[in-house]
């Protein structure tokens, strides 16, 4: 490879670290040719893109776009398949659903908001990551639940106190 092509990857590589929030390392070395295209057909539904380089490129990209994420150098060995996404935990659910049927892909790394994650034992702690629909409506649940509670006090207030009235009213006639 010439290297004028090693520098268009690695800026194409530089755009993509830079474009998306979240990205996967991993590792499909063992999958077969149907598992591949089923995994990258998987994935251009949930509008990841998937994308193989060499483990020299990609690190001159990470390098490049400032991130750091030295520690995750570390574990670019063997064959490397980078899933780049705008929501952090669909590549962990995707491959935690891919792995019911062959034991690949592995994950090396993966940086989602903001963190570094080494290891496929991160995989469970990747999948409870919320995205920010999910956290707004935390927060929107949270800021609800005293105005519910005051709501339906002041309901039950008024039930009670009517019936305190029609007691009264009653033992007046």
């Amino acid at each position: 490879m010439e290297r004028n092509e090693k520098d268009q990857i690695i800026s194409e590589l530089k755009q993509l670290f830079q474009d998306y929030p979240a990205f996967y390392l991993t590792d499909t070395t063992a999958l077969n040719s149907k598992q591949t295209s089923d995994l990258r057909r998987i994935l251009f539904q949930n509008n990841i893109k998937m994308q193989v380089a060499k483990n020299t490129l990609i690190e001159k990209a990470l390098e490049q776009c400032g991130l750091d994420v030295t520690e995750m150098c570390s574990v670019l060995k063997g064959n490397t398949a980078i899933m780049f996404s705008n929501d952090a935990k669909m590549p962990a659910k995707i491959i935690r659903e891919f792995r019911k049927n062959a034991k690949i892909p592995a994950l090396k790394a993966a940086w989602a908001e903001q963190t570094v994650f080494i290891g496929d034992n991160q995989l469970p702690e990747l999948e409870k990551i919320k995205n920010k629909n999910e956290l707004i409506g935390d927060v929107l649940g949270l800021l609800q639940s005293p105005a519910k509670s005051v709501i339906g006090a002041l309901q039950g207030g008024g039930h009670k106190l009517s019936g305190i009235l029609k007691t009264l009213e009653e033992r007046a006639a």
